[in-house]
């Protein structure tokens, strides 16, 4: 019997939470800012999250965090669903901070009437140095000791419109000398006359993030608010509010966030990325966006075991891309349809092969034993890859060479004869016989061979284009990297390919994983069509990436 998995700190927390009686039960919530798509340090969290629900018999919310709404728009919206879906994950209801728009201003005016928050004229550079320095205390201003009922009526006019971007702030009235510089008068609502995606020029006034997001998981009754580390600082204003109002005492919690070798999780340097035509989307397969894992082929269980596998600490470290695709390897090797493609041909002619074509049947996936067969058509002209076969061959080259023998996948054995060249001395053709009798699952030839390749017919081959995706980024830590980031982009992430390929993909599912054998794992491009089939390279068979990078 295998030993069940430790708690996590956090889910020690709960657990401890539940049975002291401190809730019936727990809701949690995945608030994302919709101004970019998610990445796969999201996908940590959204993991975290709904796990966190699943494991202990609660809920999950969906929030989004809209309180910028320059950045911010409904095709974001879309894709986060999106993604939080197809990771395997429902929320019970879907939240917007917008929605709160209404009670977020009363508790603001509540703060006003208690004499804890004032507007302040001062420019955000002057704010900037009236908080001080971790060191030396802050200084207060004028304007903190305005009455409430100045406060509530420029708050109003705010609100009303009556004033530029930038020309007045409500803050906190809280300590100018607290050690948490982040308890120093703290904004709580800025000036910005912006359209927003839901509410539209209802508003022009704003709330800060810390203002916003405690009180949402307040209204929302959640029980159990997990951030990421950098919010540490922010959890004593998080506490203050809720104590301030008097509402539902949310709690904050916080994890390290996910950082990855060959990688950037800043959405604002992926956009960047975009922007600049270093991509083409934020769907690229290149991208470490969920959308662009998608498209690469990536697979929700793949992600959801990455996950599980590094956990959740209280440390910041760094998670080697490797790993990511042990998982997605892992999986893949055991849904995967196996397929023959060739993608750097040369003709192999069967000179004693007199019919005109058969099918031959070949397994799907030798690692699932009900994944059955597909046909395979089978002729006198066969496309095999140029480094199966060599001219003078080594002692330990197993593939094809003059008098040399191997079997061609799930078909016969092959002799080599001879070959041709052309003017430049490339091979061009190879002559092989064939064994009638050495048939893949009734051979009686008593031929043993050490080689097997894999082949297209050339009758029948369809031509396909595969991407070959690679890193990104050519360095390991680009936190550490000095300069701009995109300086080091890998300039050979992707390579495309045109091959031969069976028919049986013409005719796969769309959402099919495939191996190519001996070439790696793919997935058909979401723009591919019938007469266009593109194949995106998902990942190598092996970790390749360190050993090239040795060269």
């Amino acid at each position: 019997m295998s030993e069940e998995k430790s708690l996590n700190f956090i889910e020690e927390i709960v657990a401890a939470d539940l049975a002291a009686g401190k809730h019936k039960s727990i809701l949690t919530r995945f608030p994302p800012e919709p101004n970019g798509y998610l990445h796969i340090g999201h996908a940590k969290s959204i993991c975290l999250n709904f796990g966190l629900a699943q494991k202990f018999n609660g809920a999950t919310n969906l929030r989004f965090d809209d309180t910028n709404p320059e950045k911010e728009e409904t095709e974001y919206v879309e894709s986060i669903k999106a993604d939080v879906q197809w990771l395997g994950f429902n929320w019970i209801k879907e939240c917007y901070a917008s929605d709160y728009f209404d009670q977020l201003y009363a508790f603001a005016l509540q703060l006003i009437d208690k004499g804890l928050a004032y507007v302040d004229d001062s420019s955000a550079e002057e704010i900037a140095q009236q908080k001080g320095t971790p060191t030396v205390p802050g200084t207060g201003n004028n304007y903190r000791n305005r009455s409430v009922q100045e406060n509530k009526e420029l708050f109003e006019a705010m609100k009303a419109g009556k004033f530029k971007d930038g020309e007045k702030v409500l803050r906190a009235k809280i300590d100018l000398a607290n050690p948490n510089m982040h308890m120093r008068d703290p904004l709580l609502y800025r000036i910005k006359t912006a359209h927003h995606h839901r509410t539209g020029d209802k508003w022009c006034i704003y709330p800060m993030y810390d203002f916003a997001h405690g009180q949402s998981d307040s209204i929302e009754n959640i029980t159990h608010s997990v951030c990421t580390l950098e919010f540490i600082p922010h959890r004593a204003l998080y506490d203050w509010c809720i104590e301030q109002l008097g509402i539902f005492p949310s709690k904050q919690y916080e994890f390290a966030r996910l950082n990855m070798t060959y990688t950037v999780m800043s959405k604002r340097k992926l956009l960047q990325l975009v922007q600049e035509g270093h991509v083409q989307s934020w769907d690229d397969p290149r991208m470490p966006t969920i959308s662009g894992m998608r498209r690469r082929g990536y697979t929700p269980e793949s992600i959801r075991d990455f996950c599980d596998r590094i956990g959740i600490a209280k440390r910041e470290n760094i998670i080697d891309f490797s790993l990511l695709e042990f998982c997605v390897r892992e999986h893949l090797n055991k849904i995967a349809l196996r397929r023959m493609v060739v993608a750097n041909p040369i003709k192999l002619v069967i000179t004693n092969y007199e019919q005109a074509e058969e099918m031959l049947q070949s397994e799907n996936n030798p690692e699932d034993e009900n994944g059955g067969t597909r046909a395979v058509p089978f002729s006198k002209e066969l496309w095999i890859e140029r480094e199966d076969f060599m001219e003078e061959p080594t002692k330990k080259y197993f593939r094809l060479g003059p008098g040399l023998s191997v079997r061609l996948k799930s078909a016969y054995i092959v002799t080599c004869d001879s070959f041709d060249k052309d003017a430049q001395g490339n091979i061009t053709t190879v002559y092989v016989t064939y064994h009638p009798n050495s048939k893949s699952g009734s051979d009686t030839s008593g031929i043993h061979v050490k080689g097997t390749l894999h082949w297209v017919s050339a009758q029948h081959a369809v031509k396909v284009t595969l991407n070959e995706y690679d890193r990104l980024f050519n360095v390991e830590d680009l936190n550490s990297a000095e300069g701009d980031f995109k300086e080091y982009i890998n300039p050979n992430s992707l390579k495309t390919v045109e091959a031969y390929a069976e028919p049986a993909l013409v005719n796969d599912h769309s959402d099919a994983r495939f191996q190519f054998l001996r070439k790696g794992y793919f997935y058909r491009d979401p723009a591919s069509t019938s007469n266009n089939l593109v194949f995106n390279r998902t990942v190598t068979l092996k970790d390749a990436w360190a050993k090239e990078q040795k060269k």
